[in-house]
């Protein structure tokens, strides 16, 4: 049996005694695509948090690939280090950056060799589907679902081990929603690498998720292969 590409075990962060999770445990496989469904402030942030490094555990241990990256109180491995990549709830770009400083600040980041980045930028614009007349224009000159391909694209760019996705369709109408939704189920397959999306939305688990995990109240509520 192939192990885990990353391990939560018994992790545990709260805020001022309130929100947070509470002793929770996951894994989650190499090419796995897991959904983490459940009501507004139930812990699913938190958790993608605590993996990207934003924040260490208060209390349990966090493995990917078979490291320790964090154990309790201290991110043993820090979150630059990590090789995450992170599609925030707002998208989080940076305004005074046009799209191709987006991904050439990442790969500069990720220490990618000089003479490999422009092809690779090229080819992640050319994967999220980013028309190449928008790369040197800034966040402010595109439209909703184009600042989201960024904000995938970005990513992307920095050839991440592990994908992670907070609400990535809250802010879309429906059209535009389903229409990003299909592209990252199709991009999932392409890339198959492990990746968690948080959602409120029953329909991102139809589409995107191997499986779905439900939690309410800080702890793991369910387990289960497919949807809800």
């Amino acid at each position: 049996m192939t192990p885990p590409f990353v391990r939560m075990a018994r992790a545990t962060k709260r805020y001022g005694g309130h929100g947070g999770v509470d002793s929770v445990s996951l894994e989650v496989g190499a090419t796995e695509s897991v959904v983490i469904v459940g009501p507004s402030g139930s812990g699913k942030t938190t958790v993608l948090r605590l993996l990207a490094g934003l924040e260490p555990p208060d209390e349990g241990e966090i493995w990917f690939d078979g490291r320790l990256v964090a154990s309790s109180r201290r991110n043993i491995v820090q979150a630059h280090e990590r090789r995450v990549g992170f599609v925030f709830q707002d998208l989080a770009l940076w305004p005074h950056m046009t799209v191709r400083e987006h991904l050439e600040f990442v790969v500069t980041s990720a220490a990618i060799e000089k003479a490999h980045r422009a092809g690779l930028i090229d080819e992640t614009l050319r994967l999220c589907r980013i028309e190449p007349m928008l790369a040197n224009r800034y966040p402010h000159q595109l439209s909703g679902g184009e600042q989201q391909r960024v904000a995938l694209a970005r990513a992307l760019v920095g050839s991440p081990r592990l994908l992670l996705f907070d609400e990535p369709f809250s802010s879309l109408d429906l059209e535009l929603r389903k229409e990003l939704r299909a592209d990252l189920a199709l991009l999932q397959g392409q890339l198959r690498l492990p990746t968690i999306y948080v959602t409120h939305d029953p329909e991102d688990a139809v589409i995107l998720a191997q499986r779905t995990i439900r939690i309410r109240r800080g702890q793991i509520e369910s387990t289960r292969p497919g949807t809800v």
